[in-house]
């Protein structure tokens, strides 16, 4: 199953993220096998300015789509000020439209 697991940061949280951000990308690395995709949100007009993260992930059930997120890093600091954990299904897919970015 697909889940897609949209979070919001709370205000003033770069230097939390900043702080945590290589415990992170190894928490990443650690579920590459499910996820699908993921990155940041950012501000439409300061692509500086981080809003959250998304993440889209291949599990069994929503109870891992929840383990992982309530174990992930930023998580665990205090970075999300709220998660959504949404099933859903591949629709259209072109993946050649992200090689570039």
């Amino acid at each position: 199953m697909l889940y897609a697991i949209y979070c919001l940061d709370n205000e003033n949280t770069k230097a939390l993220r900043d702080q945590h951000r290589t415990k992170h990308r190894e928490y990443l690395d650690q579920w590459k096998d499910n996820l699908f995709f993921s990155g940041p949100l950012l501000d439409d007009v300061d692509e500086n300015i981080q809003l959250g993260s998304l993440f889209i992930m291949k599990v069994k059930d929503r109870a891992e789509a929840e383990s992982y997120i309530y174990n992930e890093v930023f998580y665990k600091a205090g970075v999300f000020s709220k998660v959504t954990i949404v099933r859903m299904r591949k629709g259209r897919y072109n993946p050649a439209l992200a090689a570039d970015l």
